[in-house]
């Protein structure tokens, strides 16, 4: 998405033989790291606010490491060392990234379909190669005189957003939708995420190039805590926008990398038929229920393997623009969209059927 004239990204080439893959820049200067993650496994699992429950309420898109379970104790799990394959670009992070779905439900019958995500665009105008998924943002401070970011220890997590919201939430905006139009399916539009141009409720009016969903998290933490009961109260935003400069409160002083999500809804063809967006109704709602889009929320687990994240803030304007990081090692496309895993409780998702309720039989209200 061109959303800052200092975003870099990068053409890959795929070196014959090999599974690894020569980062070609066409651009630098950038205060973030981006890559795309493609889909894990679709499914009703959340080991941060259900712990053990399988299935657990609603359903997820996870993206990342394979090791991804219904329990995660952070004191007992390391991703790096219990996954086997990562569905990210960036071979070194098995991460564990979700949101919730989107589908759309038939003005007609009442029935539920998955809508399907699809892949992220490059700003030189072409596609990325991911299998739907997200993609994952690693910024520092974009004001202020000090860059520094220290990063999250092993089992840190986190929650933002808060899915029984059914209106508007106080402060600034940090989970949001845009409605792209055709012409904007690969550059996501332009203006800073969570801007003029996005709500924080779905769009009432079709989208024939998509949504992009956007999740911004906080960027300070107490330097203490790896999970807080409600999974937000150890992290904190910086007061006065949701892309942060390099100040934090005294309750949460240690400056964190701020990650956010951009997830890519294709709500192209039958879905943007301007019949289903009359008198101010929408078909569109999250799979916890919400008609209205101002639940939206995203779940984080670290999972980054020894030092590289660290690495690859600290190069960040010297050796790791964006996509291109030499600091990292990245995988092929294949090898990335081949890292799947089986649901844990099987079940029909509604990406080829029409469901008669939403998984997990959640009502929409």
């Amino acid at each position: 998405m061109a959303w800052s004239k200092a975003l870099t990204l990068v053409g890959s080439l795929l070196l014959a033989g090999q599974g690894v893959v020569a980062q070609v820049p066409y651009n630098k200067g950038s205060d973030f790291l981006r890559f795309a993650c493609s889909q894990l496994v679709i499914e009703r699992t959340d080991p941060l606010v259900t712990p053990g429950m399988n299935p657990s309420p609603h359903m997820h898109q996870i993206v990342g490491g394979d090791s991804f379970n219904v329990t995660m104790d952070p004191y007992t799990i390391d991703p790096p060392k219990t996954s086997k394959c990562t569905t990210c670009k960036m071979v070194e992070d098995f991460s564990n990234y979700w949101t919730a779905n989107i589908y759309f439900q038939s003005p007609e019958n009442g029935t539920f379909k998955r809508i399907p995500q699809m892949a992220n665009g490059r700003l030189n105008g072409t596609v990325m190669e991911q299998e739907g998924g997200i993609t994952v943002y690693y910024m520092r401070p974009f004001s202020g005189t000090n860059k520094k970011t220290t990063v999250f220890p092993p089992g840190f997590r986190m929650l933002t957003g808060d899915p029984t919201a059914r209106t508007k939430q106080s402060g600034a905006l940090v989970n949001c939708h845009r409605c792209l139009s055709e012409r904007e399916r690969v550059s996501g539009g332009n203006g800073a995420p969570c801007d003029r141009n996005d709500t924080p409720n779905f769009p009432n009016k079709p989208c024939p190039g998509g949504i992009r969903v956007t999740v911004i998290f906080p960027s300070c933490w107490d330097g203490k805590s790896l999970d807080s009961p409600d999974h937000k109260s150890h992290v904190a935003y910086q007061a006065g926008g949701n892309l942060a400069g390099d100040k934090c409160p005294e309750s949460h002083p240690v400056r964190i990398p701020q990650v956010m999500y951009e997830v890519m809804y294709d709500t192209s063809g039958p879905f943007a038929d301007p019949k289903y967006y009359q008198d101010g109704k929408q078909p569109l709602v999250y799979s916890f229920g919400d008609p209205t889009g101002y639940g939206a929320h995203g779940d984080y687990l670290f999972g980054w393997q020894g030092d590289s994240l660290q690495r690859a803030m600290d190069a960040l304007n010297t050796n790791c623009w964006s996509e291109y990081c030499p600091e990292l090692k990245l995988q092929s496309w294949e090898a990335a969209n081949s890292c799947t895993k089986a649901q844990q409780a099987k079940e029909d998702i509604g990406t080829d059927t029409w469901l008669t309720a939403l998984p997990g039989g959640v009502m929409v209200a």
